[in-house]
């Protein structure tokens, strides 16, 4: 403190002791006359720095602190040294901010800041996706004015927040959303949201996965079980009967033996590496093959017709895709009515190399084509077990098609029959002779 008043304590003594030769040479009045208007000066130095100093606060910024000498150099130097503090303070704020943002960002799940009165305060990216926000245009908006849901109302007001909330939005009803809030600082709290929609699919396809093997087991079985009964209680056997029954007792045990393979294939290519063995396939040859068995199958009831319109071979399993085009050969001919007409075509489609089967069967409506591929998925379940499939079909060749990096397309018109087409990557092509060239 007392260095503070150094200064002005020293001017005053210099006008003091400045008067005092006035006063012994010219009198008092004299004396007096100039030591006023020396201290009218000063009072106008610190009158001029006080104003500068007025005039700085008004918009205050480290380049443009005022320069001052006396008791003023010192405080303005006081005033730099505290700007320039300040600047380093907001430096590290800003940075801080900016990380914790980017960090934000990029958190894989969305993250809302709620003020005590639950008013977005901040949000990422992530959730403005989830919920259908604009943190530029809703920030500071109640919470429940954007997400409109009863559940999510009731619990935001609950006190106990340890369990997550599992919503959909109307705004989007595919979506499923597993919320947590987490409350923190001075009644303030941090709501999570999760996009858990491709776990609640699954979860229902393992439903729809159990489900149906029961049934597509508990099917054969029933009628097994049934004719055994019959004929054990038959005190005479008829001979025809006996045939007729059995017949039907072969044809369930070859169902349930085709679905067990079926399951038996699924299973191996789930569990299989990603990547197929790299070994040239002549596609050509296997599908003149697979033509053969087709009119074995058909038995005379389609016109079934093979066009190979590219020598193209497929590097990857010879087995895989045996399985994946004996599945879309059977389904076309099973789903095709007597007199249809199945064909398939091997071609070139851009730089992809295709598949295409087409038939003049019953069609499918739009909205199940998209579930074709899942396990078991019928779109008619008492014609397609009279068929004889076992509904694990499509799902083989889904995967088959992932695991040589092609895709399966699927256009159907009810009444006016179905196309596949299974596409193959310019990478997977091979020359014709790669398989002699390989073993050469």
């Amino acid at each position: 403190m007392l260095g503070f008043w150094s200064k002005p304590l020293a001017t005053l003594l210099v006008l003091t002791l400045f008067t005092l030769p006035l006063w012994a040479a010219f009198g008092p009045l004299t004396a007096l006359a100039a030591f006023c208007a020396s201290l009218v000066w000063w009072l106008a130095r610190h009158l001029r720095n006080l104003y500068r100093l007025r005039q700085w606060l008004r918009n205050p910024s480290f380049e443009t602190v005022p320069q001052g000498s006396g008791m003023w150099e010192s405080t303005f130097a006081a005033l730099c040294r505290l700007m320039r503090n300040q600047s380093r303070s907001e430096s590290k704020l800003s940075l801080a901010l900016q990380r914790f943002r980017q960090a934000g960002a990029a958190v894989p799940e969305g993250m809302v800041i709620l003020d005590e009165e639950d008013r977005i305060e901040w949000c990422n990216p992530e959730a403005e996706l989830h919920f259908g926000i604009d943190l530029s245009r809703d920030g500071r908006q109640h919470v429940t004015y954007l997400v409109r849901n009863p559940q999510f109302a009731e619990y935001l007001a609950s006190p106990n927040f340890s369990e997550p909330l599992v919503i959909r939005l109307p705004r989007n009803l595919e979506v499923t959303l597993s919320i947590q809030l987490v409350p923190y600082g001075d009644q303030q709290k941090l709501l999570f949201s999760r996009d858990i929609s491709r776990f609640v699919r699954v979860e229902t396809m393992r439903r729809d996965f159990v489900s149906n093997v029961s049934h597509e087991l508990r099917t054969p079985l029933t009628v097994l079980s049934g004719f055994l009964e019959t004929i054990l209680d038959m005190p005479k056997l008829d001979s025809e009967i006996a045939r007729r029954t059995l017949r039907l007792m072969q044809d369930q045990a070859q169902r349930m033996q085709r679905l067990v393979e079926d399951l038996l294939t699924l299973s191996r290519l789930e569990s299989a590496p990603t990547v197929p063995r790299d070994e040239p396939v002549d596609v050509p040859s296997l599908l003149h093959a697979l033509h053969r068995d087709a009119l074995a199958l058909s038995a005379g009831r389609h016109r079934v017709l093979l066009q190979i319109e590219s020598e193209d071979w497929i590097t990857g399993s010879e087995d895989d895709l045996r399985s994946a085009f004996g599945n879309l050969i059977s389904n076309a001919i099973r789903y095709t009515p007597g007199d249809g007409e199945v064909s398939m075509r091997w071609e070139r489609q851009g730089e992809n190399a295709a598949f295409v089967i087409e038939d003049s069967g019953i069609g499918i409506d739009a909205e199940h084509v998209p579930r074709l591929t899942e396990r078991f998925y019928r779109v008619d379940r008492g014609r397609s077990r009279a068929s004889g499939g076992t509904g694990l079909g499509l799902a083989i060749v889904k995967h088959v098609m992932s695991r040589h990096q092609g895709r399966l397309e699927i256009a159907s018109e009810p009444g006016r029959g179905s196309r596949f087409t299974a596409l193959f990557p310019a990478q997977r092509i091979a020359a014709p002779d790669a398989g002699v060239q390989k073993s050469a």
